[in-house]
């Protein structure tokens, strides 16, 4: 795991995804490289534009979408106060900006399926651009906005990915019936499976990994606002199954034992 390290960064663009109707919901900010020495896909940061002022004093949590050797890639929708702030940034402004933080996905030379819902996708651009065999992982992808909203393309590039759009209750149906045969699949092989998305989304994941066997790893999405265990406000519930004895069955800080778990290692 890397050190956590704190720079000011300045907004190189924004880029607003989507079609008509949904320019101003979903953004790629991207940011000065920050002097990180290395960082695992899974890992996120925490970003606080200096334009928050004393208006909004916590910063906001975000999975790292991409890392390259001249910029930082931030991908967000807007969802609340900080956000949409935040796609109010332009050239030149200053991020202050807090990572990587936790830790990251495991990477493996084995099947691998990807299971992403909606904004789930992010940590998941990063993640295909560093594997050193692509064609050997595949992405589910399940969301509700149109396709161009998200950064598609980024994972296309590199690996398949299938998408189904929920729109109508039996499209949700059919996205629950689909991750179930592509994780039985993965177990069969004995691959690994890697999930990012809504709880709900994760749950159902979860159940099929313990009901399947798949080895599976979950990212969870807390709402944090520290992202270094300080706060106690992000923590989740650990089975019988965490590695650490005294730790089992009581909550841990998904900040900084997370934001990766295995699935059979927590509660949800």
């Amino acid at each position: 795991m890397s050190h956590p390290k704190s720079s000011q960064l300045a907004v190189l663009d924004i880029v607003p995804f989507g079609q008509t109707g949904h320019e101003k919901t979903f953004f790629a900010l991207r940011l000065e490289r920050p002097d990180w020495p290395d960082w695992k896909p899974g890992q996120f940061m925490m970003l606080r534009p200096t334009s928050f002022g004393l208006d909004i004093p916590w910063g906001r949590p975000f999975g790292i979408c991409h890392l390259t050797s001249q910029h930082l890639i931030c991908f967000f929708q807007v969802v609340g106060r900080g956000t949409q702030r935040m796609a109010a940034l332009q050239a030149g402004d200053v991020v202050q900006v807090w990572g990587p933080l936790g830790n990251g996905f495991a990477m493996e030379e084995c099947p691998t399926l990807l299971l992403a819902g909606g904004m789930g996708i992010v940590p998941f651009i990063g993640y295909v651009h560093q594997h050193k065999q692509p064609w050997n992982v595949t992405m589910l992808f399940g969301h509700r906005a149109p396709l161009g909203c998200y950064p598609v393309d980024s994972v296309n590039e590199r690996i398949t990915v299938d998408t189904l759009r929920e729109n109508v209750p039996g499209d949700l149906d059919n996205l629950i019936f689909c991750i179930r045969e592509r994780m039985a699949d993965i177990a069969e092989q004995n691959g690994l499976v890697l999930a990012c998305g809504p709880l709900p989304f994760l749950k159902t994941v979860r159940q099929f990994a313990l009901e399947l066997g798949a080895r599976t790893q979950l990212s969870l999405e807390n709402k944090m606002a520290c992202g270094v265990g300080a706060c106690l406000g992000c923590v989740t519930r650990t089975t019988a199954a965490w590695p650490v004895p005294d730790k089992r069955e009581w909550p841990v800080q998904v900040c900084n034992h997370g934001p990766v778990f295995w699935a059979d290692q927590i509660e949800l």
